[in-house]
């Protein structure tokens, strides 16, 4: 959430991965339930924008979205937000999944026309790319490597397993992945320790393979650092992408949303 006040969720559930393209209008048209708790947050929580709130598929359980991140409110307990989705256990399917899918494809037709909506996915304050320290990041090139992304992320984390293939998918693209260990650090220490870690990382997040990582191994390692680093520029989840230009797309995205926001960096480029 890029705002001067970020409320701290209670917990986590499942992991962040979040998106939306949506106005104000919509806001201020919500349902009476809806508008009274949008106001309730922004009196709470002045420093964020709040964007819209909708009734979610759990009865008492509001979508809370602001623009580029969306949380789980309940009307009676608006101090604390869930940040995740939710998924029907009968239907087995991810309920927030197609909003997010219908967001960035709207985000990646803004990006095409060069609308001002296309802000939307990215954060409000760019991040300085070339700034960051990639020496304590994994270094994947594939291809010419011209074009650059940067993705914090934790081999704990499910839908960091799911950008993975998505990643591998990309040509002539250099990876940075920044190890965050918000589920832990065994297993972000036992990659980076590996005697290739850049291997060790790719064969467990594609493949569940750990033949490359050794239990007794131990190094000098980032964690610390990448923790303070995500704090600085507000990383809360993962995964969370930070493209050469500055600007950033929380949570899972597939290939056809890389491509699009690749494609508009590069168009950008001076």
């Amino acid at each position: 959430m890029a705002t001067t006040e970020t409320p701290r969720p209670a917990f986590v559930a499942l992991l962040r991965g979040t998106v939306i393209a949506t106005t104000t209008a919509t806001a201020l048209a919500a349902a009476p339930d809806e508008a009274r708790l949008l106001a309730t947050l922004k009196k709470a929580h002045p420093g964020t924008q709040f964007s819209q709130v909708l009734r979610s598929p759990v009865a008492g359980v509001y979508e809370v979205w602001m623009n580029s991140n969306v949380a789980y409110v309940a009307a009676k307990s608006p101090r604390y937000f869930i940040f995740g989705r939710v998924f029907d256990t009968q239907s087995m399917r991810d309920l927030t999944a197609p909003k997010l899918a219908m967001a960035a494809q709207g985000a990646a037709q803004s990006a095409a026309s060069g609308s001002a909506e296309l802000q939307a996915i990215v954060t409000a304050e760019p991040v300085d790319f070339d700034r960051l320290p990639f020496g304590d990041a994994i270094k994947t090139v594939r291809g010419s490597g011209q074009r650059r992304i940067a993705v914090f992320s934790d081999p704990s984390c499910s839908f960091c397993r799911r950008l993975e293939p998505e990643l591998a998918s990309l040509d002539n693209v250099t990876v940075y992945t920044f190890l965050v260990p918000f589920l832990g650090q065994a297993r972000p220490v036992l990659i980076w320790c590996a005697a290739d870690r850049e291997q060790a990382w790719q064969r467990f997040m594609l493949h569940a393979d750990t033949s490359l990582l050794n239990p007794t191994a131990s190094c000098d390692h980032p964690l610390e650092r990448n923790l303070a680093l995500a704090q600085r520029l507000g990383v809360q989840g993962t995964p969370t992408l930070v493209w050469a230009d500055g600007s950033r797309t929380d949570g899972y995205v597939d290939r056809s949303v890389l491509e699009a926001r690749l494609a508009q960096v590069a168009r950008a480029k001076p």
